[in-house]
């Protein structure tokens, strides 16, 4: 065992007696030590139960002869940092949780792990951490929030950030903005939505690293604490195999989440964070696979903020996902046309293959069959051209078709706070196409999502009258023609960081490209007299972030 380090020899007297310090009895000492990694928090809706879910693991790590030692583990609320300067330090605390798991397993010298997270960067944090000790590992999310209902229709916290918008446009009133407040938000767990959260979360389940109805099985349900347990006692298993998150995480398994990221419409930030845990597995990876499994896999499920059926303005939910079957119907779909890779194994210590044999769907109205997909093609696409050589990334489930073509006038903003503070004065035009530059993860620094600005103008109503890009990030939960992760960003350089306002911008999805349609001496002539803005952030964490941090094309992993 990896932990007789800790405890074996007449040497390590010292340490047996400091467990003996905590309550550890002799029996308890000697069994497979499992270190808990949980991030529950009084801060975060998503993560106020998991003191519940780490209890239920325990008792199934209890029940196989393993001895749980829980640690805790950081997490910010990207809905509560969103707007202000709080979100430079979301995407960037991806890097501290995979170090700070790291360096308590290999202290420690824990024999296996169980990683509990729920929301936006916690989950890739623990699965680059998980790909990066290799010790047996299994992870078990806290699960997804209930959707609420307002005026007889199911709702989301993404409603209530489109608020202010729809009371400026005369669409709701203060009083209805405030009964939505109420409504929205009825549990806890990660947002109700096909969000940042719930995207990597079924995206885990895809993978091989979560159970079963990891990503979909509500926080508040009971077979939620269920599945807990028995990702407690499946660790004991895993460890006894030794089946270890490289021989889960292999090619073929991201080939898997990939052909599950397009039938789902993921949230753009899975092109940050796949990559990045690639790169911690060790696998070989492009952000051009994005566009391979986008051409070949069908868009089988609409979850908000996409709409479901857009004449009657009825989203569904994770929860109609799980009712539907899950990720194990959705994945068992996509194997009809051989898009599933049925050989990789995963933390039931089962092949996928096994696991799906008797999946099935519960309602086409949710999971499409894959004659009838939404889209013939997958829910993300990366975009090249002038303006972005280095790539971008658009969630083209939550774009209207009307405006999978768009050509507009640029209007240039240096920051968020400029554009979002221009957008609720309606300092644009339709046609218009808002550039927000210097918010990538050097530039930003952190890369800010801008869920604030993409809402504001879905709450208005202007979705098909106006383009957004940035070398930031849009939030899961956009709706509309929002181009993030511009790369080279603006900081770096980067075209966005040489445009004018006026210049003509072509975004032309079914081509999958970007460009402005300026001449290439023109675009030279700028970048002679370019000069990099100057840092927004001298010390701390922030600048030592910018100044090791990768392009987001990279998945912002730190050099």
């Amino acid at each position: 065992m990896k932990s007789d380090v800790l405890r074996t020899g007449l040497e390590r007297a010292a340490p047996r007696a400091l467990f003996k310090a905590m309550g550890y009895t002799d029996e308890e000492m000697f069994r497979p030590l499992v270190g808990i990694a949980n991030s529950w928090s009084e801060v975060v809706p998503g993560h106020v139960h998991l003191d519940k879910i780490a209890e239920a693991v325990k008792a199934g790590v209890r029940m196989c002869g393993g001895t749980p030692m829980e640690f805790g583990v950081i997490g910010v609320c990207d809905g509560l940092a969103m707007g202000h300067e709080g979100m430079r330090y979301s995407l960037v605390t991806r890097e501290l949780i995979a170090d700070s798991i790291e360096c308590m397993a290999k202290a420690h010298a824990f024999d296996a792990l169980v990683l509990i997270p729920n929301c936006d960067k916690i989950v890739p944090g623990m699965l680059m951490a998980a790909a990066r000790v290799n010790v047996p590992t299994i992870v078990i999310s806290g699960g997804p929030m209930l959707a609420g209902r307002f005026r007889g229709k199911d709702v989301s916290v993404q409603q209530a950030f489109q608020g202010k918008g729809a009371v400026m446009a005369g669409k709701m009133t203060e009083e209805d903005l405030a009964e939505l407040e109420e409504q929205c938000c009825p549990s806890c767990g990660s947002c109700a939505g096909m969000f940042t959260a719930n995207s990597m979360n079924c995206l885990t389940e895809a993978i091989g690293m979560g159970l079963p109805g990891n990503g979909t099985i509500p926080a508040p349900y009971a077979a939620r604490i269920r599945l807990a347990k028995r990702a407690g006692m499946k660790i004991m298993e895993l460890l006894e195999k030794d089946i270890r998150p490289r021989d889960i995480m292999t090619s073929a398994a991201f080939a898997n989440a990939l052909a599950v990221d397009m039938a789902l419409g993921c949230s753009t930030n899975t092109a940050l964070h796949v990559p990045a845990i690639a790169h911690e597995a060790g696998v070989e990876f492009d952000i051009e696979m994005f566009n391979e499994a986008s051409a070949r896999t069908p868009h089988l499920v609409t979850i908000s903020p996409g709409v479901a059926h857009p004449e009657e303005d009825i989203y569904h939910h994770i929860q109609d996902l799980n009712e539907a079957g899950g990720i194990q119907a959705v994945m068992k779909e996509l194997s009809r046309k051989n898009l599933i890779d049925l050989s990789a194994m995963t933390v039931t210590g089962s092949t996928v293959g096994e696991n799906i044999a008797n999946a099935a769907i519960k309602n086409e109205d949710v999971i499409h069959p894959i004659e009838r997909p939404y889209h013939e093609t997958g829910g993300l696409l990366i975009l090249r051209g002038n303006l972005c050589p280095d790539g971008a990334v658009v969630k083209q489930s939550a774009v209207d078709p009307d405006v999978w073509v768009f050509e507009g006038k640029a209007r240039v903003f240096e920051c968020e706070d400029d554009a979002v503070e221009a957008i609720f004065a309606r300092r644009f035009e339709k046609g218009d196409v808002i550039v927000v530059r210097n918010e990538g993860p050097r530039g930003g620094p952190g890369m800010r999502e801008m869920l604030t600005a993409t809402a504001a103008v879905t709450g208005m109503g202007a979705e098909k009258d106006v383009a957004l890009i940035t070398d930031g990030r849009f939030s899961g939960a956009s709706r509309g023609l929002c181009v993030g992760h511009v790369s080279p960003e603006g900081a770096a350089g980067g075209p966005i960081g040489l445009l004018e306002t006026g210049d003509r911008i072509r975004i032309d999805l079914p081509a999958k490209r970007m460009d402005v349609l300026i001449s290439d001496q023109e675009l030279e002539r700028r970048r002679q007299v370019w000069r990099a803005p100057e840092p927004r952030v001298k010390d701390g964490y922030l600048a030592r972030y910018a100044r090791s941090v990768s392009s987001a094309a990279k998945g912002a992993i730190l050099e």
